[in-house]
């Protein structure tokens, strides 16, 4: 299979869907591999690192598109890249469809085949391994700009995260106990916070009492529990996901009058719509905006400001599957691997995830009938 690997196009983002190691990965299984010009230049991957690989650089995305059976990306393909996109092409990326109506609608006009990475999960059906190492990732920066953007310089609160010998620490409210939230909850009481974490299932708030620090307390989540702790917050970082479909809106409007001043919301569900009423997506150049004296902080691709570590982190987990993919087709890859299945959007003009169709009232195929 000829495989395109596309250079990213969407504002501040420096990662690339493959490493050159991944290339060579994928050279000595027969595949062909195009790699955009200067794709892996945010990451620290030159062409001649490609090519040594054994990649064929490309000039311009249109003959990646053009020559490609399967096309690669980290973020959606924007709307510059909709008329590209060939009937029956494979497109393997994140899309977040359930956020983006338009995009959906576009793409359905594309025909092509949407395997979407945040769907894809393990071979038995549970976890969702290629949104984890960005979730681990965005996890973790939830934290840091938590501490960043509640200085009063950039209109927090002017408090440390950690207090210091005499003063007390701030005070984070985690929503959400999967990985995003529990890497958000470790960083956040790594550095001295009191850290409270939310879940609505038992077992993993077992697990979390377990593996937590004394500074970080998990709590059974409920309406009632987060308008009690976002009160006494002085960060809120937002970490809930419902796989495929749009985040609920668990912080209202309403709830800010009863929270401190310059408190700072971190909504790392904005690919999915955001947790928080007032949550729309921002970017790495302005990444903050006040909403009743309340700091908004909703980039939607949080991972790009890291894509050293990113691009590492995503190639390892995506390489197995688009392996699959190159090697077997689609189809005969998604009869074979569950996992791979659930990770199908979109066939054709079908909707073939439920959730997506949910989210703006689509007829839903299932993918099975697809195959």
């Amino acid at each position: 299979m000829i495989v395109g690997v596309l250079k990213e196009i969407k504002a501040q983002e420096n990662r690339v869907c493959m490493t050159p190691a991944g290339v060579e990965v994928m050279k000595q299984h027969g595949h062909t591999v195009l790699v955009e010009a200067s794709a892996g230049a945010g990451s620290g991957f030159s062409d001649a690192d490609y090519q040594a690989a054994g990649a064929t650089v490309v000039a311009a995305p249109a003959e990646v598109y053009a020559q490609s059976d399967m096309v690669m990306h980290v973020k959606e393909p924007q709307p510059s890249e909709y008329a590209m996109v060939r009937p029956g092409q494979i497109v393997f990326t994140y899309f977040h469809f359930a956020a983006d109506e338009k995009l959906t609608r576009e793409f359905m006009k594309t025909g092509s085949v949407a395997i979407a990475y945040e769907t894809v999960t393990g071979p038995t059906g549970v976890g969702l391994p290629l949104l984890t190492p960005m979730s681990e990732v965005a996890g973790r920066m939830a934290a840091q700009e938590a501490a960043k953007y509640n200085e009063r310089v950039h209109g927090g609160r002017g408090i440390l995260l950690g207090g210091v010998t005499g003063v007390a620490p701030a005070t984070v409210l985690v929503i959400g106990g999967g990985i995003v939230g529990t890497n958000a909850a470790m960083m956040a009481a790594g550095l001295g916070a009191k850290v409270y974490i939310l879940d609505m299932n038992l077992d993993r708030l077992r697990y979390l009492a377990e593996i937590m620090p004394k500074n970080c307390t998990p709590l059974m989540s409920s309406p009632s529990m987060i308008r009690e702790l976002a009160g006494q917050a002085d960060a809120i970082i937002g970490a809930v996901l419902v796989v495929g479909a749009k985040a609920p809106k668990l912080i209202t409007r309403e709830m800010f009058k009863d929270m401190k001043p310059g408190c700072v919301l971190v909504d790392v569900a904005i690919d999915q719509g955001g947790c928080f009423e007032t949550s729309r997506a921002t970017t790495h150049s302005d990444p903050i905006y006040e909403v009743d004296g309340i700091i908004h902080y909703c980039v939607a691709n949080m991972p790009g400001a890291v894509p050293i570590t990113s691009t590492m982190a995503l190639t390892n987990a995506t390489l197995p599957y688009a392996l699959q993919i190159a090697s077997k087709g689609w189809q005969t890859a998604c009869k074979e691997n569950v996992g791979l299945r659930n990770g199908l959007n979109m066939v054709g003009d079908k909707i073939t995830f439920k959730g997506v169709a949910e989210a703006f009232d689509l007829p839903y195929t299932p993918a099975d009938s697809c195959l």
